[in-house]
């Protein structure tokens, strides 16, 4: 059974755009930043998270009712805005996950902030490069190609970012193109043409317990990343989630929930 997520708008103050955030779930808070695709409507991770903890999603700028974007110029921006999102939620020193670009954006926060941070839960965060291992261009790919690129198994890829629509029809690619300007708009300020914003000589700084979790059939960030991410995480592990692509989120919900589950009631 789904459950209904309360969406509100949470003012920052001094003249800024609102933010939206998803709410959902009981018990444990936990902020969750989403990737460059945003929050899908009956998004399976959002689910899985809220069957275990009060969720609490922000969407960046650019995403939903989210507006602001122009604002944010770069990486440091966007992270200072991500930790006034969550002060203004009054969860500050709560949980925090990230998938893929939300990854980036939390172990930034969790590197700014060290103390802000109790519990982190990187999956398959962007924010890394590594010559051997390019990092895919997912600004360079057409919807038809997506599935292929982000699930280990392609058919159900193709059943959740589709609906049942068609991927090759133009009147789709039209919409889509048109509806995704925004979103990686924004996004590519993070992102393109490659995710390296210096991440790497600040990770650290990160003083939270932290879990990073990679899909074993990832395709547009090798797992490999998984590695370099745990060596320069202090008090780090890596797990690797196996048949599951870059949305292990929604291929393998239940399990990586159950893995953040550990980590945040860890003693």
């Amino acid at each position: 059974m789904s459950v209904e997520p309360t969406i509100r708008m949470v003012e920052l103050g001094q003249g800024r755009a609102p933010v939206e955030v998803w709410q959902a779930g009981q018990g444990t808070p936990l902020v969750f930043l989403h990737g460059a695709g945003g929050l899908m409507p009956d998004d399976r991770f959002f689910q899985a998270l809220a069957g275990q903890f009060h969720v609490h999603a922000p969407l960046l700028p650019g995403y939903g009712g989210s507006e602001g974007e122009d604002e944010l110029k770069d990486m440091l921006d966007t992270t200072l805005h991500t930790g006034d999102v969550i002060d203004a939620l009054g969860l500050t020193g709560a949980a925090l996950v990230g998938h893929s670009m939300g990854g980036m954006i939390a172990a930034e926060l969790a590197a700014l902030a060290p103390n802000d941070v109790s519990r982190l839960a990187l999956i398959a965060p962007a924010g890394l490069w590594l010559d051997d291992h390019p990092v895919e261009d997912l600004f360079a790919k057409l919807p038809f190609e997506l599935p292929e690129l982000l699930f280990h198994d392609v058919a159900l890829g193709e059943s959740l970012l589709t609906a049942g629509l068609d991927l090759e029809d133009p009147a789709f690619l039209s919409e889509f193109l048109i509806g995704n300007a925004r979103r990686l708009g924004m996004a590519g300020k993070l992102l393109f043409p490659i995710p390296d914003r210096g991440l790497s000589r600040r990770l650290h700084r990160i003083k939270a317990r932290t879990l990073i979790l990679w899909g074993a059939s990832d395709r547009l960030i090798s797992p490999v990343y998984g590695d370099a991410f745990a060596a320069a995480i202090p008090n780090s592990e890596l797990e690797i989630v196996a048949e599951a692509g870059h949305l292990v989120t929604l291929e393998k919900p239940g399990r990586v929930v159950d893995a953040i589950a550990t980590l945040v009631n860890a003693g």
